[in-house]
């Protein structure tokens, strides 16, 4: 296996309640020679098939960072960043290689089905995120402008055919290496609610913006955060269109997971703190699902017995 506690395993349901689940193995000895491996369960996880590797390149890179969702026709949609054009490279530090977001659609007998390239220069490390749409999909990350510009984008998948990359917000912000801190999705119909995190201007900042079209257009983003945020966002949509977005705030010389709700409107309810951490990335990045009536939270508790 690949340990990296920014770039985690994760199993989502497909529509014929076939398991998939993907986690990272080592390709190499490389630092980044690693693969994405995907199995399937059709009897709820007692059995499960061999590894698929869903990327054809063959090379000792990095590909990772993947999201999955139940796509169509009992297929399993898988985005991730590949890193095949470092084959060649120095590493992360030679410009003149990038860091790609591809797609590709999977059957439980491992038939790739509609490869794509998303965008052919993404940065190289932020989580990527994706939520399903009415007529498709759509699919959050971290761009790299050729001046090093490192903003959010999204782009969307309508009745089978993606869009070309938007940018959410111009945060401008421009770092010359890879923050770790990648975007999260919720969509309910064509409601779409993007959070994510910045430093632009030398200034952290979470925020949240939210669609009501799906993720054509996007109103102006709020700020979300207590004044000192980490990052390491997650957001849900609830039954009647607001949003709960949590992150992690810099306390002292500690760390908080806190959250709070969003109207749609953009009233912004009181923020809570769900648990106290660490800064350090072991740490790494809770997560929230709704579950009925309720939202359940998960988070890595670190210390002398993590």
């Amino acid at each position: 296996l690949f340990g990296n506690c920014c770039d985690i395993p994760s199993m989502v349901a497909m529509n014929d309640s076939t398991l998939a689940a993907h986690w990272l193995a080592k390709s190499g000895d490389g630092t980044y020679a690693y693969d994405v491996h995907l199995a399937f369960s059709k009897d709820g996880g007692k059995n499960w098939s061999a590894p698929i590797i869903p990327h054809r390149d063959g090379t000792q890179t990095e590909h990772g960072f993947v999201s999955l969702l139940p796509w169509q026709s009992d297929q399993l949609f898988a985005v991730w960043l590949d890193g095949r054009n470092f084959a060649n490279s120095s590493g992360h530090g030679d410009a003149s290689e990038e860091m790609t977001l591809r797609f590709a659609a999977l059957s439980a007998d491992g038939t790739l089905h509609s490869e794509a390239v998303l965008d052919a220069r993404t940065c190289e490390c932020c989580q990527t995120a994706a939520a399903l749409l009415p007529n498709g999909a759509i699919v959050g990350y971290r761009d790299r402008s050729s001046e090093e510009i490192r903003d959010i984008y999204i782009v969307r998948n309508e009745n089978g055919m993606w869009s070309q990359p938007q940018r959410v917000f111009e945060d401008n912000w421009k770092i010359p290496g890879c923050p770790v801190n990648g975007p999260s999705l919720a969509t309910l119909e064509h409601t779409v609610a993007i959070a994510w995190f910045t430093a632009a201007e030398q200034t952290p900042r979470v925020k949240l913006a939210f669609s009501e079209d799906g993720g054509k257009t996007f109103d102006a983003p709020l700020q979300i955060d207590d004044g000192e945020p980490m990052g390491r966002v997650d957001v849900v949509l609830l039954g009647d269109g607001s949003a709960v977005v949590s992150w992690m705030e810099f306390q002292g010389d500690d760390g908080a997971i806190k959250f709070r709700r969003v109207q749609k409107d953009g009233t912004l309810g009181e923020s809570h703190t769900l648990a106290l951490s660490e800064g350090s990335r072991a740490s790494g990045f809770p997560h929230m699902v709704v579950a009925g009536n309720e939202i359940v939270f998960a988070w890595t508790k670190t210390g002398d017995q993590p």
